[in-house]
């Protein structure tokens, strides 16, 4: 089963998704896509294992390159999230861009790669389109790479949720464990 929740900045659609990875049952996966750049993001990476550790998730920090990680086995994953990654694989540290296509067909690689080994894969995805404010440059970029691996990804997927002041909304399916 493929569900992609979808929310604004605090939303609660974070939340939302542990819950629904929790329902889902074991062996629970987190994978996280945050860079480590400095002594705060690990602060924040180690205070967020210590929290997923609790509920049961084993961490696994895959920032890039999701096509290469491999789930020990079956069970539920819980990917955190496609704005994290879209703008790990579309930036590099050399300053350099890929494609916004060529880094959403990347992205929809290593999603496809992980729902083959679970049984449940939850996508969580920052819902920043409905803004109205024309972007340029970088920024368009960005959206534009993430607009196509949400609207892959919703197609796919079993059930769509948008979580709205911690309240999900859901475009296809249900709620299911």
């Amino acid at each position: 089963m493929l569900t992609l929740v979808i929310g604004g900045a605090a939303s609660g659609k974070s939340a939302y998704a542990e819950h629904l990875a929790v329902q889902s049952g074991g062996p629970r996966y987190y994978l996280a896509t945050m860079q480590v750049w400095d002594a705060e993001c690990a602060a924040r990476v180690a205070k967020h294992r210590a929290m997923r550790a609790q509920k049961q998730f084993a961490t696994v920090e895959c920032p890039q390159n999701l096509h290469l990680v491999r789930l020990p086995q079956q069970g539920t994953a819980l990917l955190e999230d496609l704005g994290n990654l879209a703008a790990n694989e579309l930036y590099r540290p050399d300053g350099s861009c890929l494609p916004p296509k060529q880094a959403a067909e990347k992205m929809l690689a290593g999603i496809e790669a992980i729902a083959a080994q679970c049984r449940h894969l939850i996508i969580v995805s920052n819902e920043v389109f409905s803004g109205g404010a024309d972007h340029a440059g970088e920024t368009d970029l960005y959206l534009q790479a993430l607009a196509m691996v949400n609207n892959a990804v919703a197609a796919k997927a079993d059930a769509v949720c948008r979580v709205v002041c911690g309240l999900p909304v859901y475009y296809k399916g249900g709620e299911r464990p």
